[in-house]
């Protein structure tokens, strides 16, 4: 994470380097947790990360120039599509995130695709210039398949100042009147943001409803379908590693966590196919390749790495 974002994680201590390095067991000599899948429910596609923006702590380190995830085509996405049908797996949501989704010149294509399979379908987007170029696309699917689509919209902050020192200058009027067309136009909508490291819940909370309010949104900040507000992820700062004992003394099961009902679909830069990663945050680490089909991720995955820990066990988040 960029140590000038304002969600950069204040006085943390640097990470153990102990810890996180052995896939079986802790730094503490204890086995490591591991989460089974209990059947696919959500099937993520990354369509690339190109993105038109270049934010601080970007978790994937989209901007204009990476393109260390190349876009997916609708023939990729079709051979997910027609093996979730083959092997008949429990897969009712497909999303996209990014970079930014609208920018991958097949994405109407795969969203009609999916749309017409009968998958509710969910994008990520930070409702900017790639996404009002396909207006008129939009307009359509949305007449025809209705609340099967929703648009996720990042507002990093309910201030300007805070989003845009995140996001860059100009940043905010144009995600706002993003928001405010989809909203206008009927299509469902949710927003994802994230708080400061000294603002409680309540507080972000509150200052995101008087923002929705002020703007004619239709975003309830009490329904986690409608508004989630994520926890920051510096890999660098230290937490805690997961052990098999840590589902008890947390109060947590295996079961809750996002990598037992998903899995994401990425493209890296050179590859021949795609591969399926664990987890929609860890698309770069070999540990988290799960093999180019979804019949080989299906396998249990092992809590080695700190957004584990801070995101999903201890931040309670998910991505779905």
């Amino acid at each position: 994470m960029d140590p000038t974002s304002p969600f950069a994680i204040a006085d943390a201590p640097p990470l153990d380097p102990a810890k996180f390095r052995d896939p079986l067991i802790t730094a503490k000599g204890e086995p490591r947790a591991s989460v089974a899948m209990t059947g696919l429910e959500t099937l993520w596609f990354n369509t690339g990360t190109l993105c038109n923006l270049a934010c601080k702590s970007c978790y994937i380190e989209s901007s204009p120039r990476n393109d260390a995830l190349v876009y997916l085509s609708l023939a990729e996405v079709t051979a997910y599509l027609d093996e979730i049908a083959a092997s008949g797996l429990p897969t009712r949501e497909i999303a996209f995130t990014g970079g930014e989704p609208f920018m991958n010149p097949d994405m109407i294509a795969i969203l009609e695709l999916c749309l017409s399979r009968g998958f509710a379908t969910l994008v990520l987007s930070n409702a900017m210039r790639p996404l009002r170029r396909h207006e008129d696309a939009l307009l359509a699917l949305n007449a025809h398949y209705g609340r099967q689509l929703t648009i996720r919209v990042s507002l990093d902050h309910y201030t300007q100042a805070v989003h845009e020192a995140e996001r860059g200058g100009n940043s905010w009027d144009k995600a706002i009147d993003g928001l405010q067309w989809l909203a206008t136009n009927g299509f469902a909508i949710a927003v994802a943001g994230r708080h400061l490291a000294h603002e409680s819940d309540a507080r972000a909370r509150a200052g995101f409803a008087a923002l929705f309010a002020q703007h004619g949104l239709p975003v309830d900040v009490g329904n986690p379908l409608s508004f989630v507000m994520f926890p920051e992820m510096d890999a660098s700062a230290d937490i805690a590693e997961i052990s098999t004992g840590c589902w008890d003394i947390l109060g947590k099961s295996p079961d809750a966590m996002m990598c037992a009902t998903s899995r994401m679909v990425v493209k890296h830069r050179g590859a021949e196919r795609p591969t399926v990663a664990a987890c929609t945050l860890l698309p770069y680490d070999p540990g988290f390749d799960m093999g180019a089909t979804l019949a080989e991720a299906s396998r249990s995955v092992l809590l080695n790495h700190p957004h584990c820990a801070r995101f999903c066990v201890l931040g309670g988040a998910s991505c779905s």
